[in-house]
């Protein structure tokens, strides 16, 4: 499933973030990279352990934990903490499929990316090109959302970043372990979801709002690990 979800950062926010970004320290974002990404990466980050990248991943975070499309949507059961890049002057990320399984620096977790998420920063008419590409069987999917916007994706999908050929752009991204593991299952679940959800606002007193929330729960019992 691909996903885009709107405003999860209001714009003046989104622009206070990139502006301590911008001033910050980067680092090249080979480091992060498996031996394959590395061949066709070029970016910088932020480095992971900077205390700038902990206190703005914190609050993304924050956020996410209110924002009812992103638990419905993702079903999070650990998020690896978020962290930030910057493309500028032809930089790029060539085809590749993120990492399985992430360790999440200093710590003994571990985190295996089903979904993957970039949340941009920039807005889109201050840079050229950029767009993520998002591959599936339907097609190639390019996307490139306002500041404060973030999309959805399966981490296994093959994606890639068309170069910035001018100005910058700036983005946090990050990888979610769901509860559910299928994209096949998560995306019916959220369907399903969606639908309850708009059947009890239109309709509060329909009487199959019960019956249908106990499908969608005997359904995430059945397929959910916690």
């Amino acid at each position: 499933m691909l996903m885009e979800l709107p405003a999860v950062l209001p714009p003046d926010r989104a622009a206070a973030m990139r502006a301590r970004l911008e001033a910050a320290e980067w680092i090249d974002g080979r480091v992060t990279a498996g031996y394959q990404a590395q061949r066709v990466k070029t970016n910088q980050q932020m480095a992971e352990n900077h205390p700038l990248a902990r206190e703005l991943g914190d609050a993304i975070l924050a956020v996410l934990e209110r924002t009812p499309l992103f638990i419905s949507a993702a079903l999070p059961l650990k998020v690896y903490p978020p962290m930030f890049n910057r493309y500028q002057g032809g930089g790029r990320f060539g085809t590749h499929v993120d990492t399985a399984i992430r360790s999440v620096p200093g710590t003994p977790v571990r985190v295996r990316s089903d979904l993957s998420a970039t949340l941009f920063l920039t807005p889109p008419e201050e840079y050229e090109g950029g767009e993520l590409v998002v591959e599936d069987s339907y097609g190639a999917h390019a996307v490139k959302l306002p500041a404060g916007h973030m999309v959805l994706y399966p981490s296994g999908s093959l994606h890639d970043v068309r170069p910035v050929t001018q100005g910058a752009r700036i983005s946090a991204f990050f990888w979610i372990q769901s509860m559910v593991r299928d994209d096949a299952a998560r995306t019916m679940l959220f369907d399903l979801d969606t639908a309850i959800q708009s059947v009890a606002t239109d309709h509060p007193e329909h009487g199959s709002i019960i019956p249908l929330t106990g499908v969608y729960h005997n359904l995430l019992r059945r397929w959910a690990d916690t």
